[in-house]
């Protein structure tokens, strides 16, 4: 499932982010949601979370 959502996302869900400096590459990140960043129902780039180990990213992948 993609991230552009923020209703599909909610804290304690297994995502993938890239994170800023990953955007050209587009490595992902692993980890779990701690906070949604992103304040709009929506956003083309995926919606920006924080994950419980402290980086900040857009959701690329929804891990189920």
């Amino acid at each position: 499932m993609v991230g552009k959502h923020r209703k599909n996302i909610k804290p304690g869900l297994h995502v993938s982010v890239v994170q800023k400096q990953d955007q050209k590459s587009g490595r992902l990140t692993e980890g779990v949601v701690k906070d949604i960043l992103t304040n709009s129902s929506t956003h083309p780039h995926g919606i920006k979370v924080r994950l419980k180990s402290g980086v900040v990213g857009r959701v690329k992948v929804i891990n189920s």
